[in-house]
């Protein structure tokens, strides 16, 4: 199942974001500790060009898988994080086009 995330974060985290950045990288490439597979993603801005949060397209075996994998990273265990949104895509997604995935796939 493939899902887009979305993790808006709380105002004024530059400085925490840039201190847990090496960590949420890590758990990021590591797909959650094999919880899922993060196809593409990156940060997201406002319109002045602000860090607001990040993205990620998803592919795993369950919404709860997900919920997990954005729940678990270094962002959100250590308050960075206000949000977390999780949209299923559709089965006609076309993963395949995504030809270098952040973690590898399984």
């Amino acid at each position: 199942m493939f899902f887009l995330m979305r993790c808006f974060h709380h105002p004024n985290k530059d400085l925490d974001r840039d201190e847990h950045r090496s960590a949420h990288r890590a758990w990021v490439q590591s797909g959650g500790e094999g919880r899922a597979v993060v196809l593409i993603g990156s940060a997201l801005l406002d319109q002045a060009g602000n860090a607001i949060g990040n993205f990620g397209i998803l592919q795993t075996r369950t919404l709860q898988d997900a919920k997990a994998f954005a729940e678990g990273d270094p962002f959100n265990a250590v308050g960075i994080v206000a949000t977390i949104e999780i949209t299923p895509l559709p089965d006609s997604f076309q993963a395949d086009r995504i030809s270098d995935p952040m973690t590898a796939r399984h």
